[in-house]
């Protein structure tokens, strides 16, 4: 008997490291502005998204392979959830573990979208996707899907 709880306690152990676990940081707009004029060397990819988003969920692979391939330079993606509801840090865990998506997450929760949408970008009409790309005073929006060709030109393109 002994042996069978210890082998329990063992394998739910081994379980719970291998289950990958994330924890998403809930903020406003306000809370979330700064990350939009950060002035330091990096380059930063600031992807809006939600779950019930078909493009959306269609373009996360591509900063996931941004988020691999620029690895070892100074390019951070940022990956900003509009997702809202109950138990959405669970559903939003269950669904970029099935995806594989280790970008960070942050949830943003802010329902007056009419007075932080034209500051994200004064093109943004707040449909999604929506990607901005920056570093220092160069910058570049998205509203719509992009490929991972677009991304990394772009990137490069900031960086020059």
């Amino acid at each position: 008997m002994k042996v069978k709880i210890l082998f329990s306690i063992t394998l739910l152990f081994a379980i719970s490291l291998t289950v990958k676990s994330q924890y998403f940081k809930t903020l406003n707009f306000k809370e979330l502005e700064p990350k939009f004029h950060l002035q330091n060397d990096t380059t930063y990819v600031i992807n809006f998204w939600a779950m019930w988003c078909k493009p959306c969920v269609e373009e996360l692979p591509e900063f996931e392979h941004i988020r691999k391939s620029y690895a070892d330079k100074k390019v951070k993606v940022l990956l900003v959830s509009l997702d809202f509801g109950s138990k959405v840090e669970e559903r939003l865990t269950r669904f970029l573990t099935k995806k594989n998506i280790t970008a960070e997450v942050l949830i943003l929760d802010d329902p007056d979208a009419n007075s932080w949408i034209g500051k994200v970008d004064d093109q943004w009409d707040g449909a999604l996707p929506a990607t901005v790309l920056y570093t220092k005073d160069k910058r570049k929006f998205f509203a719509r899907k992009v490929t991972y060709s677009e991304l990394a030109e772009t990137i490069d393109n900031l960086n020059r």
